[in-house]
């Protein structure tokens, strides 16, 4: 199940208080409880949430222009 971009940013603003904080064990929203071992690793999960927040922000494209040829 993928997140929305609201979720994944509610996630990293969390994680980025326990960092901040000194805390290592973080609850998300559906109660699950994830402790990180340094933090290094916590650096590691705020660069894959901040990647997957630019892929969810992205703009995508609305019209597609499609061109052919007919081969000789």
């Amino acid at each position: 199940m993928a997140l929305t971009l609201t979720e994944l940013t509610t996630a990293r603003d969390a994680l980025l208080r326990a960092r901040a904080a000194g805390v290592r064990r973080v609850r998300d929203q559906s109660g699950e409880e994830v402790e990180y071992r340094s933090d290094a690793e916590m650096a590691r999960a705020l660069a894959a949430l901040d990647s997957e927040i630019a892929g969810a922000s992205a703009a995508r494209p609305t019209t597609i222009h499609f061109t052919t040829s007919k081969g000789v």
